[in-house]
């Protein structure tokens, strides 16, 4: 719509604003018309309209088979377009029209706003299924016409009020149409079996909405005033109450065709399902979180008592094996405590990779300083955690073996994420600046632990590749490239 607006109107950001929050609301008005809608503006030249958007019904048969969205047609050939944008009101006058062998009554509505009309909406009401009315049908139709002319007022939609349709009751969900003092006029049978879900035995007809729905909560004092108030439609508001054995939504909107307010829609759908499912899930999350806090809390302890136990032996090789050991189940730990603090199991990975860095840093031989550049991303949990697990053996290798006692020099770590929403690679390197690989190394048969780690949780767990090779300059360069998500 933003483009039609801007390319063929002279309509401006505000009025385009209004334009979006009608278009909002108005899914409301389709259904209550059992109509399609379909917003025409007049072109910049004034020569023609242009159509931004359509709306079909949920209620009833459509009349356009076909996407109206940006099609032009000049003024004259739809005179109903005409009257309702130069006389400013709503025109109903003319006999059907017959498209493809159906009967479609056309109606025009002007869109004002601030004493000055941007647009029309043709409403075009499909006649093949018309038949006797019911209550039901009646005030559907009672409160289009009522909204239609709020619109043409000005007065709709509310400013200020952006309403989310997907998760605002909608009209089959539930209706209620209230008189000026909140006596509930009609109920719909969906509206009624939410109400006795709350707790209540008789009928909503001839009953104050505000009393009997505050009567329902569970609260009491003040509160109940105040939702008393909301309830009788004094003013468009969305709220929710609990109640026996079931939570209900409510959406309460005045209706004011002709200035003064002559009552209320209240749109409301039972969400006791939905709310329930969230409170599981919510209970899920946490259970999940607390799980990796305790396997993050145990994980340090396993660390605790092989650090003490390091310290009781003798053998060097023996205290050097148990503190690698402690490196890795404290890098394991870095994740479970990220993933304790997160409401899904992904993670931030360049938290966790300073977190490595610093922490193997601290065994280094010599002044070396390690950095990281570019982006790890976020990465789902069954990639971090042996992630961290590779890096941190890398690390720990590139110090040991590239640095000796005294050295200064630099290890850095880089990560390059590319690829498309559905799938992607993450390049990282880890290079050093110190005495490099000894003639014929090859990484991919060496018989060292940590590298045998590195290769089993690339090549096997993540299914990415490794390589170790002499960097340009000096010094050496290991290369993992790993496949991940393409979210970044």
């Amino acid at each position: 719509m933003n483009d039609l607006v801007r390319q063929h109107t002279a309509l401006g950001d505000s009025d385009l604003e209004w334009l979006h929050l009608l278009v909002s609301e108005w899914q409301l008005l389709s259904d209550l018309s059992f109509a399609d809608l379909v917003l025409w503006v007049p072109t910049l030249d004034g020569t023609r309209y242009v159509s931004v958007a359509q709306m079909r019904p949920n209620t009833g048969p459509t009349s356009y088979q076909d996407d109206m969205v940006g099609h032009l047609v000049p003024r004259g050939r739809r005179p109903l377009l005409d009257a309702a944008l130069d006389e400013g009101r709503i025109v109903r006058e003319g006999d059907p029209e017959w498209r493809e062998e159906v009967p479609v009554r056309v109606e025009s509505i002007p869109v004002r706003r601030e004493g000055r009309v941007l647009g029309v909406i043709a409403r075009n009401t499909n006649l093949l299924t018309v038949r006797t009315p019911s209550r039901l049908e009646l005030t559907y139709l009672q409160s289009a016409s009522d909204l239609a002319q709020m619109i043409a007022a000005g007065s709709f939609p509310f400013p200020g009020q952006q309403v989310d349709m997907d998760a605002s009751p909608r009209v089959g969900d539930g209706l209620l149409r209230l008189d000026a003092d909140g006596i509930v006029q009609y109920a719909s049978p969906n509206a009624l079996s939410a109400y006795h879900r709350l707790g209540l035995a008789a009928d909503l007809v001839g009953h104050h909405l505000g009393t009997a729905t505050a009567e329902l909560a569970p609260s009491r004092g003040p509160v109940d005033e105040a939702l008393a108030k909301v309830a009788s439609g004094w003013a468009p508001r969305e709220f929710e109450i609990e109640g026996g054995d079931g939570v209900i939504q409510l959406r309460a909107i005045p209706l004011k065709p002709k200035g003064p307010r002559i009552g209320s829609l209240v749109l409301l759908r039972d969400v006791t399902e939905l709310r329930r499912r969230e409170r599981e899930l919510i209970t899920k999350d946490a259970t999940i979180r607390e799980i990796h806090h305790r396997v993050k809390n145990n994980l340090q302890t396993v660390a605790a008592l092989l650090r003490l136990q390091a310290r009781r032996i003798d053998s060097a090789t023996g205290r050097e094996a148990l503190e690698e050991a402690v490196r890795r189940v404290g890098s394991i730990a870095i994740v479970h405590e990220t993933l304790s603090q997160n409401l899904d199991e992904r993670v931030e990975f360049d938290e966790i990779a300073d977190r490595v860095l610093a922490m193997v840093a601290e065994i280094s031989p010599g002044k070396v300083t390690g950095r990281r550049t570019g982006r790890f991303g976020i990465l789902d949990a069954e990639v971090a955690t042996p992630l961290s697990m590779v890096l941190t053996e890398v690390l720990q290798n590139a110090l040991e073996h590239g640095f000796q006692e005294g050295d200064t020099g630099t290890v850095e770590v880089s990560a390059v994420r590319g690829g498309t929403s559905k799938g992607g690679r993450l390049l990282i390197t880890v290079q050093d600046d110190g005495v490099g690989l000894p003639e014929g190394f090859d990484p991919h048969r060496s018989g060292n632990l940590g590298l045998q780690i590195v290769r089993t949780l690339v090549e096997g767990e993540m299914g990415g590749t490794f390589d170790m090779v002499r960097a340009p300059e000096r010094g050496t360069q290991v290369v993992l490239d790993i496949p991940v998500r393409g979210d970044k």
